[in-house]
């Protein structure tokens, strides 16, 4: 799209993240628990409250954390010494509290008001099998009452990259205010970023995905299921071939065959980082933005920024939660990345 971006030594944040605000609830499971409960592995569904009820009786012990897909991503460019804000919903009630501490507690400048008189604060309740894999089953309740009116085009002009979560694109208030940031965004000649999220999201509007990508979208994040879906095809040459002639820059990401970056003609094939063991995927492309989009609001070339992006998501991937629980900027350090 080429469009011209402000020296980002003008913006007060690296990255304004605009989200679906979640508590989640991280549980281990087997196999055989998501056949009886009917889910489908490695998938992410929308329930609605009674449902949702219903899962976490059944669910073993687990941990409770503040989470949503941007909302991760913007604790981890705190995590890396980053400037961060974010923009979601909660309720007035006691988990939009601690969602409102949590971020807060991670750098992130967030004062979005919160709901009152509505419904509560959004959760995800997620069963992690032992290979690591994670099925989600989200209550957006609060999350998706995000509209125009909590759009601040101040903040987000301050903001070198706006990235907008596509799990907002369920509820159509929720597109209108994508609409209002992107054209903020580009009115202060700053970058739109915007992550494809889950293949089932993509199944569910790809026609209005590839609509908003196309008109107003410079970066985009994805997988390679996310990625093959929005084209239809099982090719994925041919599908970053068509990504890559819409918008400016991409990321892919392939789980353990690490990430390929897009630009015009240029790829760039980026490594995962070893690990250990596998513990919790929950996150892992949420770290994965958090890298990446800091190194480009930074200047990085693409190789270093998709760098920092594996290094974030091998360090999640490697303990319980969404959020990183090492340092991220000593992590960096450690591994010879320079932000810049």
């Amino acid at each position: 799209m080429g469009r011209a971006m402000t020296q980002n030594a003008s913006a007060r944040f690296d990255l304004c993240a605009v989200g679906n605000a979640i508590v989640d609830v991280l549980a281990p499971c087997e196999p055989a628990f998501l056949e009886t409960q009917g889910l489908t592995p490695g998938s992410m569904q929308l329930v609605d409250e009674v449902q949702s009820a219903a899962l976490y009786d059944a669910m073993a012990a687990g941990v409770e954390a503040s989470g949503g897909s941007a909302g991760n991503t913007v604790a981890g460019v705190g995590s890396f010494g980053g400037r961060a804000a974010y923009l979601g919903k909660v309720a007035d009630d006691v988990l939009g509290e601690v969602f409102a501490h949590d971020i807060r507690a991670a750098g992130v400048h967030f004062d979005t008001s919160a709901l009152i008189g509505g419904a509560g604060t959004g959760r995800c309740l997620i069963n992690v099998t032992p290979d690591g894999q994670r099925t989600m089953c989200t209550f957006l309740g609060a999350a998706n009452q995000l509209t125009v009116d909590d759009i601040d085009t101040g903040l987000i002009g301050d903001s070198a990259i706006v990235y907008l979560e596509g799990y907002l694109f369920d509820p159509a208030p929720a597109r209108a205010a994508f609409e209002k940031a992107a054209a903020a965004a580009h009115a202060a000649g700053r970058k739109v970023a915007i992550t494809l999220s889950d293949s089932f999201v993509v199944g569910r509007w790809r026609a209005e995905l590839l609509d908003f990508i196309t008109a107003s979208a410079d970066i985009v994040l994805a997988n390679d299921a996310e990625l093959t879906a929005l084209f239809e095809t099982d090719d994925f040459d041919a599908a970053c071939d068509r990504l890559a002639a819409v918008v400016d820059t991409a990321a892919v990401t392939r789980g353990a065959e690490g990430s390929v970056i897009l630009r015009g003609a240029e790829r760039v094939a980026v490594p995962a980082y070893p690990v250990a063991k596998v513990v919790d995927t929950t996150g892992a492309g949420d770290q994965y933005a958090a890298g990446f989009l800091l190194g480009l609001a930074r200047g990085l070339p693409l190789e270093a920024a998709g760098r920092l992006g594996s290094l974030a998501a091998s360090e999640v991937i490697a303990h319980w939660g969404p959020r990183p629980m090492t340092e991220l900027k000593a992590l960096a350090e450690t591994n010879g990345l320079a932000l810049g």
